[in-house]
């Protein structure tokens, strides 16, 4: 995906970041470049695909 963004002036005079999640970016100014990379390094058995199982009784 090639995404292009013309910023002519930017001005920042407060940040407040409340959260962040495990994959997030953030930037204040200009990169030339950002390189994204996913790796899963959980082994396949240890994977569980089904139906949910409920943590607690209702």
């Amino acid at each position: 995906m090639n995404f292009t963004v013309v910023n002519k002036q930017v001005s920042v005079d407060n940040v407040r970041i409340i959260g962040v999640a495990s994959s997030s970016v953030f930037l204040v100014g200009d990169t030339d470049s950002i390189s994204l990379s996913s790796v899963f390094d959980t082994p396949p058995e240890s994977l569980i695909i089904g139906p949910f199982v409920p943590l607690s009784r209702s």
